[in-house]
């Protein structure tokens, strides 16, 4: 048998119940939006097609992109019935952010640091391809600095005339040395000091290929393979990398391909203020 729910709005919770199957699913179906969701235990979740990653008591998650135009479509099998669902995704709009008087190195690499960058991009790629079975991205998240958001996911960039790639994170601005905490609980994947774009650089594992990036750190605290706790310290803000000032530059990622908007999973306002 095949039932199916279509899900024409913007939704921050939906639940649909047929008989003694569920599900309930929380977040932003937007553009950078991460959508967790929780059906039966021993239900079977396809996410476009595709066998979801689901946990014991049958949470899983899915995303949209920055570029994301078309609905997800799930298919959930339980007690013999697969159900539909489909998710539109609402798009947004992004700002431009044009930035002029860069030094030439700080737009485009000098061709002898090609071999440095190709051997950072498979460390992060490595790091960004564990799907450990914890459940640390049930925790809400928190504001991992405290700071001025001085740059915004999704906006297009063009230094000194030239287009580049969309951002892809969330810049929170403050002085070198402010404490970098963990948004959530998490394990650390990457812990490096000198990469060529991103300069001292973590990333944490919050589960179930949920990751979280912390770019520009002028202090590395934390080792790989530790596992830290939602509010410990793991780094300190700097200006490291191709960076022009102090500031965080904070990612999320779920999986290798789809990067999401950090300040979709956040409160408004951040931190409180704390003592280093």
């Amino acid at each position: 048998m095949i039932k199916t729910v279509f899900i024409p709005f913007l939704l921050f919770s939906f639940s649909s119940f047929a008989d003694d199957y569920f599900l309930n699913m929380k977040g932003q179906p937007t553009q950078g939006g991460l959508i967790i969701a929780q059906t039966n235990a021993n239900a079977q979740v396809k996410i476009n097609g595709k066998k979801a990653y689901k946990t014991d008591d049958g949470y899983f998650m899915f995303g949209f992109g920055r570029f994301a135009e078309k609905p997800i479509q799930l298919a959930i099998t339980f007690a013999g019935t697969t159900y539909h669902a489909t998710i539109p995704v609402t798009k947004r709009q992004f700002p431009t952010e044009v930035i002029d008087g860069l030094p030439p190195s700080k737009v485009t690499p000098p061709a002898e640091v090609y071999a440095q960058i190709k051997a950072d991009n498979i460390k992060v790629g490595k790091a960004r391809s564990f799907i450990d079975a914890r459940k640390d991205f049930l925790e809400p998240f928190i504001w991992p600095a405290n700071g001025r958001v001085s740059g915004v996911y999704g906006s297009r960039r063009i230094l000194n005339g030239k287009p580049k790639r969309p951002h892809y994170g969330m810049d929170i601005a403050n002085k070198t040395g402010t404490k970098v905490v963990a948004p959530a609980s998490g394990k650390v994947r990457l812990a490096e000091t000198g990469m060529y774009y991103t300069g001292g650089t973590i990333i944490l594992d919050h589960g179930y290929g949920l990751t979280t990036t912390f770019m520009h750190l002028s202090k590395v605290n934390v080792e790989v393979g530790s596992y830290v706790h939602q509010g410990e310290k793991i780094g300190e803000i700097g200006m490291t990398g191709r960076a022009t000032g102090p500031h965080l530059d904070w990612r999320v990622n779920l999986g290798k391909k789809t990067r999401l908007d950090p300040q979709l999973l956040i409160p408004k306002n951040p931190l409180p203020k704390h003592s280093d």
